[in-house]
């Protein structure tokens, strides 16, 4: 029997945009050619009903995770529907999936391909073939940026005065990356008693905000970040091009906001990073960061030259949130350690102090060590 389906439609070109204003129940309409795990996490936070893609949501190239987390969730998955279809369908309006086919009012809109699991299997499994040659371009592209961006790592970064004290701190830097939200919430109790500077990667800084915490400074190129967050932050640093352009700046300004500016080359995480480094940080927490290859290729970006000068440089500060949670996860905290101990030394205490038997004991381990 064909499958019915039918919900609200909320659309929108960028993924990211669109999973601030879905409700649960709405079906998505999408435009994001190989679904990156991160996207499809967030679609299926947002409790749609279906998504609907425009452009192939695998497409064999490399191992695109998208699919998957939506089709774990139960989520229908429906793509290569066409460009027609996003003038055709409107938000807000009440459509109906009936298997491939889509209908506002009886009247068809379009059609597409069902993602199922038979079809999954075959994609990701030629995405492992492809894996190899994309390897061998990726390892191509970051030696060939990296010649280009090595001053990122040869030279100090040129940082204006900023307000935030980072020196001799713990630097927490969160970044808009897969499991970003889960890292973060499971360093809570990590936050709340070490207390680091608090760096959002623009889509970052709204995490922490959600969480309760404020940001104590909020660095990118300011595509992605809420209003909301922006006013409540520190501080706002705008990531420029090398040559000095920052669009950001022009969002900025229209909210009657200030901030400083650092052309850079690379990511804004990999920004986020160098300044800490820069600002003499203790330590350097990430949380949410891109590190190897798929998350790269998920991005767009064909290299990741930036991202391995910058680990380069600054490996013996940097330790990734999930390694920090280790130290933090529901385990006895150093307080209530110090605590544990003391109330195991008192009995020992008021023994010694009762017993003639015990104090001589204690009276000859203090001769034999030279106390007295």
């Amino acid at each position: 029997m064909e499958k019915k389906i039918k919900g609200i439609l909320k659309k929108d070109r960028r993924t990211k945009n669109l999973c601030k204003r879905l409700q649960p129940g709405d079906i998505a309409l999408i435009a994001h050619n190989n679904l990156d795990e991160l996207a499809g996490q967030e679609l299926a936070e947002a409790g749609v009903k279906a998504v609907i893609n425009i452009d192939n949501t695998i497409s064999g190239e490399y191992p695109a995770l998208g699919a998957k987390v939506l089709l774990d969730k139960g989520i229908y998955v429906l793509d290569n529907v066409g460009e027609k279809i996003y003038s055709l369908a409107r938000e807000g309006e009440v459509i109906t999936i009936a298997g491939c086919n889509i209908y506002f009012e009886g009247k068809k809109l379009g059609e597409g391909r069902v993602i199922n699991r038979e079809f999954l299997k075959r994609k990701l499994g030629l995405a492992e073939k492809n894996l190899k040659q994309q390897l061998d371009l990726f390892v191509q592209n970051t030696l060939d940026y990296a010649r280009k961006e090595k001053d990122l790592i040869l030279k100090n970064l040129e940082i204006p005065d900023i307000r935030t004290k980072l020196a001799g701190k713990h630097v927490l830097v969160v970044v808009r990356g897969k499991n970003y939200k889960k890292d973060l919430q499971t360093i809570r109790s990590y936050i709340k008693e070490v207390k680091p500077v608090l760096i959002g990667v623009d889509g970052g800084g709204d995490a922490l905000c959600k969480m309760g915490f404020r940001p104590h400074l909020i660095i990118g190129d300011m595509d992605s970040v809420e209003d909301s967050s922006l006013k409540k932050t520190r501080e706002i640093i705008v990531h420029a091009y090398p040559d000095g352009r920052a669009p950001g700046m022009d969002r900025i300004s229209r909210m009657g906001l200030k901030a400083k500016v650092i052309a850079a080359p690379g990511t804004s995480e990999d920004l986020a990073l160098l300044l800490a480094y820069e600002k003499k940080a203790e330590l350097i927490v990430a949380v949410g960061s891109h590190s190897h290859m798929l998350d790269f290729l998920e991005k767009g970006r064909k290299g990741m030259a930036s991202t391995f000068l910058v680990r380069l440089k600054i490996g013996h500060k940097l330790v990734d949130a999930r390694g920090l949670a280790h130290l933090y996860r529901g385990g006895i905290r150093w307080q209530y350690l110090s605590i544990l101990v003391a109330s195991a030394i008192f009995p020992i205490i008021v023994l010694a102090s009762l017993s003639p038997l015990v104090r001589h004991f204690f009276y000859l381990l203090s001769w034999r060590f030279g106390f007295y």
